[in-house]
């Protein structure tokens, strides 16, 4: 037998797959671990974290399935996006890496647009300045490291930390890259303008790849640190959002995909660089050469329900909260939930916003609650879709739906109803690292395209269709959309209080 391997380093776990030629998972392993909060509004982790994580789950992968190094024809990468690991001339961290949920960065994003200008920079990045990217978390350290910022001699995305612990090479995909808000989107490279207004040295970042693109290949201690091969060849991948859209068969225009993970994401493949003007949505290049995508995030989807089970239910397991759920009324009785629970990014891009429950009375129990939160994620996945058609992207008549959400049989209903649009999902649910494992396989020259690979391993096994319930819920969504605006003054008053 002969294998790929997806490596995907997450914000809670790497995980490791192993991919045969047919497209049939053989095995998966993980290795987790936490983050850091030491602030209000801060999100970190320990780079070695993710290396010791990479490390177990390779070799408890390898081992669980009775596989050898030498069965891995190639080795794939995806990741955490847009956070920021700042390293030494020797490689080593300076400090904890600033994760894409950090929210610290207000102050450098409002400095960013002045320097650069709002609409240059959504010209040249495609992106506005937003808290949760690279660029910002740059600047921060300039501002209030400056030390431990004048010992930087590198600057990698998470997933890339694994890659240069695997080869010895730095190096970044191009879809990651697209996240930093250091990128040319449409030249698909570091922009010089970008980093000369900001004064980064462009020596500081790696070099860039499409996603099936070789960048270097284990080393003989990494591969004693695995179990894998030495020589084994490593491709560049992409940020989890586009390698999970690869590993749905979102390669090109026409196929849109929703993801119910800790973040909620809507995605859509395009064939040239479009973006939204007003930088609402995220226009990054896509994993798959020459392709670009768009992209709306709410930052906590899944995790919302994570939130209010552990908050409220901790003695249930999450079958039961989708089963009270669905027992529930649409709409929940006049329940409302904005999902704001750690700020917010599209179509609202604000730190400060704040999640709530609005219309709550004495006849709401949990049930209600539950459905509150999976309505309220929908309708911020709506508004993140319904921007990217303002945009030019075609409004679709199915999405492929992935994450753990995606598992609730009363979610992938809503979503369908609050989407107006038949909700499908794939014959794999290993979202990223699949798709990670997918672009290795054209990297090790199994399929002449990522299109090829896409269309021999991904196929449609179930589908919810969109029902009479969805005028209800566009009536429903207009009340949603006009909460924000109402409560966002007290939102920020909150805040500074």
């Amino acid at each position: 037998m002969s294998y790929t391997l997806g490596i995907d380093t997450s914000t809670t776990a790497t995980k490791a797959v192993l991919v045969d030629r047919d497209g049939v998972v053989a095995g998966v392993a993980a290795a987790t671990y936490g983050a850091e909060s030491p602030h209000p509004l801060w999100s970190e982790q320990d780079p070695d974290l993710w290396w010791d994580a990479a490390q177990a789950a390779i070799r408890d992968v390898l081992a669980g399935t009775g596989a050898s190094g030498s069965d891995v024809d190639a080795v794939g990468l995806t990741g955490q996006m847009h956070g920021l690991v700042a390293l030494d001339a020797a490689g080593t961290p300076l400090r904890p890496a600033i994760l894409w949920n950090d929210q610290r960065t207000q102050a450098e994003c409002d400095e960013i647009r002045r320097i650069v200008g709002s609409e240059r920079l959504v010209q040249i990045t495609g992106n506005d300045a937003l808290t949760g990217f690279t660029a910002p978390k740059i600047v921060w350290m300039r501002n209030h490291e400056p030390e431990l910022y004048r010992a930087v001699r590198h600057v990698l995305l998470p997933k890339d930390f694994v890659r240069l612990r695997l080869t010895g090479v730095y190096a970044c995909d191009r879809a990651g890259g697209g996240g930093t808000l250091l990128f040319d989107y449409a030249q698909r490279t570091w922009s010089p303008e970008i980093l000369d207004a900001l004064d980064i040295p462009a020596e500081w970042m790696p070099p860039t790849y499409e996603g099936p693109e070789a960048t270097g290949v284990v080393t003989p201690e990494a591969a004693t640190a695995t179990g894998l091969r030495p020589g084994t060849p490593v491709v560049a991948g992409g940020g989890d959002q586009a390698a999970s859209a690869v590993g749905t068969g979102a390669v090109g225009p026409g196929v849109v995909t929703a993801s119910l993970g800790t973040s909620g994401v809507v995605f859509a493949a395009t064939a040239g660089p479009a973006i939204d003007p007003r930088g609402r949505v995220h226009a990054f290049p896509h994993a798959v050469p020459g392709r670009w995508h768009m992209m709306g995030v709410t930052l906590a989807a899944a995790g919302s329900l994570a939130w209010l089970h552990a908050a409220l239910a901790p003695d249930s397991s999450f079958d039961e909260l989708s089963s009270l759920a669905g027992e529930t009324s649409r709409g929940g009785d006049g329940l409302v939930f904005l999902p704001y629970l750690s700020g917010e990014r599209t179509p609202h891009p604000d730190p400060l916003a704040r999640g709530a429950f609005v219309g709550l009375t004495t006849r709401h129990e949990l049930g209600h609650l539950v459905r509150a939160v999976m309505e309220g994620v929908a309708m911020s996945l709506r508004d993140a879709l319904d921007v990217m058609v303002d945009a030019g992207v075609t409004r679709p008549d199915q999405i492929r739906i992935t994450g753990g959400g995606a598992k609730s049989r009363v979610w992938r209903r809503i979503l369908a109803d609050v989407l107006a649009a038949d909700v499908a999902t794939v014959n794999t649910t290993e979202g990223a690292a699949f798709g990670a494992a997918l672009l290795a396989a054209v990297g090790a020259g199994w399929f002449n395209s990522v299109d090829e690979g896409a269309a021999a391993w991904v196929r449609v096994i179930n589908t919810t269709p969109s029902s009479a319930d969805a005028l209800y819920y566009d009536e429903l969504h207009a009340v949603y959309r006009s909460l924000y605006p109402a409560l966002r003054p007290a939102m920020h008053r909150l805040g500074e209080l």
